[in-house]
């Protein structure tokens, strides 16, 4: 059973860094793509950042330039480095598996509803 453990999320300023951790259980994460999601209270769903099996990357327009996925097989973890975060950042976040492109996954976040685990919350204070 696929299962995710996300972690990493706290309090930070305005300017302020995070990486969060998405650790995989139950399969072997380097033979999926592994996508971040978040949503804020009242806002739709976002693909924030996805990543392939062959290391390809997507980004949403949001977060480009400040945000870094990376995978750490022997780890079974994908991580988020979050850097310049900012106010509207300021979301639960969280991970999930698939084997499509990271841009679709990213573009379709609903589809991963249920299946992703409890989330990891980032604050940014203005």
């Amino acid at each position: 059973q696929f299962q995710f453990v996300e972690s990493g999320g706290d309090l930070v300023q305005f300017g302020g860094s995070l990486r969060l951790s998405c650790r995989a259980s139950g399969f072997s994460s380097e033979y999926y793509g592994i996508g971040w999601f978040r949503r804020a209270p009242g806002k739709e769903y976002e693909g924030v950042s996805c990543i392939s099996i062959d290391g390809s990357t997507f980004y949403a327009d949001s977060v480009k330039g400040r945000f870094t996925i990376s995978r750490h097989t022997t780890q079974n973890t994908v991580y988020l480095q979050m850097n310049n975060l900012k106010p509207e950042d300021t979301d639960v976040y969280y991970c999930a598996a698939d084997l499509t492109t990271p841009q679709t996954m990213c573009s379709k976040p609903e589809r991963y509803l249920g299946v992703w685990g409890q989330g990891t919350r980032v604050t940014v204070s203005s």
